[in-house]
């Protein structure tokens, strides 16, 4: 069974259509990623999965319920969890509050009194599992705003996995990165991934880590989808080829 199946997914601006109709099914344990040219619609198909955006029609299913039309925190308490493309971070707290907030998020009872020890104990374990899982245990205690752009990606990782998603979905993990950082950080994305056999839908602009860690690629050009299948596949795809001008040759 599909943990994630998008319907005939469509999101329209006035007269631009940023989504178009995109159907998809990912599997449970697969990494699958989406891209495709600036504007195809990527970060909006994320916002609409994760309930930032409504959609205009069609339909979102996760683990065999609909979430359409739920709120952000109503889908993350489902089991999805996700980075974004422009670090999102509280710089002025630690590394490792920044992961116990991320972890809170995901309770019910994050903010009552009672039984709020046994919460914020609980996230307290998950984000140091989180940062040990990603590297980060040695900058643990070091203000966010301070820690390198490489360490900042993977914060956001972590933060995400303290969620104990089903899901994850990660948005451009290697923007902004020096080639150093992005082969760093594929390298510790490739371990958690083969360990965890976690689902992962994943935005990507760089297609050598496209290529390295996804089983399946949907590509999507002016909001539709005009290819889906294996790397392999995708990469000899005239159409694919065409809408990246032969940016693949």
């Amino acid at each position: 069974m599909a943990l994630l199946e998008l319907g005939e997914l469509t999101r329209r601006f006035g007269g631009l259509v940023a989504v178009d109709r995109v159907s998809m099914r990912v599997e449970e344990g697969e990494v699958r990623a989406v891209i495709g040219p600036n504007g195809a619609g990527k970060s909006t198909l994320f916002n609409l999965i994760t309930g930032v955006l409504k959609p205009s029609q069609g339909s979102v299913r996760f683990a065999g319920e609909s979430i359409t039309g739920l709120s952000v925190p109503r889908i993350c308490q489902r089991g999805i969890a996700r980075t974004f493309q422009l670090t999102a971070l509280f710089p002025q707290m630690s590394a490792r509050e920044n992961v116990r907030l991320a972890a809170q998020a995901r309770e019910d009872r994050r903010w009552q009194f009672c039984g709020g020890q046994h919460v914020f104990n609980a996230a307290g374990g998950r984000a140091d599992m989180a940062l040990e899982r990603l590297g980060l245990t040695p900058v643990a205690d070091r203000l966010a705003g301070l820690l390198s752009h490489g360490d900042q990606r993977l914060l956001e990782v972590a933060m995400a996995l303290a969620q104990e998603p089903r899901l994850l979905l990660l948005d451009e993990p290697t923007q902004g990165l020096s080639v150093e950082e992005t082969a760093q950080t594929v390298e510790t994305l490739t371990a958690l991934l083969a360990e965890s056999r976690m689902t992962v839908l994943l935005v990507e602009h760089d297609m050598e880590v496209v290529f390295r860690l996804a089983h399946r690629i949907t590509v999507l050009h002016r909001g539709a989808v005009i290819a889906d299948g294996t790397p392999e596949t995708v990469r000899q795809d005239a159409k694919v080829q065409k809408a990246y001008l032969g940016g693949f040759a």
